[in-house]
């Protein structure tokens, strides 16, 4: 096989219909297949299977959405055999009729990926919906190319979800998929890559709704700063809104009259369960299945950051009661000096992976479905 259109799914059913007619008329007389790596709650995975194609249809599909978007399309290029892999969404805001283009432009060109991008002549974002996600999309992609001056040189748009790659320039393994901006982890976590750009216009939706909101941009935040300063900068990020929110909690308490410790505490306490909740979700996720399960690190993370607690509460009255300082100065500057501490226990012990005899772990292993069903559709 020599391409593979890769296509993630969730809650697509209005759109398949279209959209793998217009594939299979876009690759038409090529060695060619379409593999949809579907998270749908609806039936979606039903209305691929019902529809006819010329080309090959495979449909994996996931219980559990490891990664996101992203995590959906690394377990289609594990997948796939093909040489070359198309990636597009699946809500026709891609048009199919560019895949060729992008296919021959890279393979004419010897380069190892071709962006469908709308920043260059002839391209366009007029399918965005309202001037909100136009001025977040413009934002992000003008913070990105300034974090990513090199590696992004050459390429205008890195937060399209529409190109092509030759399979062979990506290692798989190297990926930590989380969100939905999939081109930007390929290109943040390779190096040496020959990229070039083919402009096209984005589509207006036509069924089904959008999947953004607040928290794919709290993934894309943490995904931008994990690639640039590893995984402590989001450990940090969640650690300064902890503080953030300690010190509002803290400050709110003493305006109700309690006692600065009392404060102290109470604050302690719920900022420890909220970032426990936000380092889970958003810095270790990849971790989760390696070593000890939930309560386990909960009890362990709770347990080093209760004793840290009490430990900075004892310097906290120590502090204030010998000396000028503020409380809320003082325990600003206790939460600081922790944070390596922290950050160092938990990557070492609270999500240190544990062997497990007959294991062999590859890293993209959980993005990839537990069970999935492989289907040729022919007319």
């Amino acid at each position: 096989m020599q391409t593979s259109v890769i296509i993630p799914t969730f809650n697509e059913a209005g759109n398949i219909h279209e959209l793998i007619a217009r594939v299979n008329d876009a690759l038409k007389g090529r060695d060619a297949e379409i593999i949809f790596v579907d998270d749908s709650a609806d039936d979606t995975p039903e209305v691929i299977e019902n529809t006819p194609s010329v080309l090959p249809v495979r449909v994996l599909h996931r219980n559990v959405a490891t990664g996101g978007l992203s995590g959906a399309v690394v377990a289609g290029l594990a997948a796939s055999n093909s040489e070359w892999a198309v990636v597009m969404d699946g809500d026709l805001q891609h048009p199919p009729e560019m895949i060729p283009v992008l296919l021959a432009s890279v393979m004419a060109q010897s380069a190892d990926v071709a962006i469908a991008s709308r920043h260059i002549r002839g391209g366009s974002s007029a399918g965005l919906d309202g001037w909100t996600r136009t001025l977040a999309s413009s934002g992000a992609k003008m913070l990105t190319r300034a974090m990513f001056p090199r590696k992004l040189q050459h390429c205008t748009d890195p937060m399209t979800g529409f190109f092509a790659v030759r399979r062979s320039a990506v290692n798989l393994s190297a990926l930590r998929p989380q969100g939905f901006k999939i081109l930007l982890e390929i290109l943040g976590r390779s190096s040496a890559l020959k990229v070039i750009e083919e402009p096209f216009v984005f589509g207006e939706r036509t069924a089904g709704a959008s999947k953004a909101n607040m928290n794919q941009g709290m993934q894309f935040i943490l995904q931008l700063a994990g690639l640039r300063f590893g995984r402590l900068s989001g450990f940090a990020l969640i650690g300064a809104l902890g503080a953030v929110a300690n010190l509002l909690i803290m400050a709110g308490l003493q305006a109700l009259g309690v006692w600065y410790l009392t404060s102290a505490i109470v604050a302690a306490v719920v900022t420890m369960i909220g970032n426990f909740l936000l380092q889970e979700r958003f810095i270790f996720h990849d971790l989760r299945n390696e070593g000890y399960n939930l309560w386990q690190r909960f009890l362990l993370s709770f347990g080093f950051n209760s004793v840290e607690a009490v430990l900075r509460t004892a310097a906290l009255y120590l502090i204030v009661e010998t000396t000028p300082l503020h409380s809320l100065v003082t325990q600003a500057m206790l939460i600081a000096v922790g944070f390596l501490i922290r950050f160092v226990y938990h990557a070492r012990v609270v999500y240190k992976p544990l062997p497990r005899v007959g294991r062999v772990l590859e890293p993209i292993q959980d993005y990839l479905p537990a069970k999935f069903e492989a289907r040729d559709v022919t007319n």
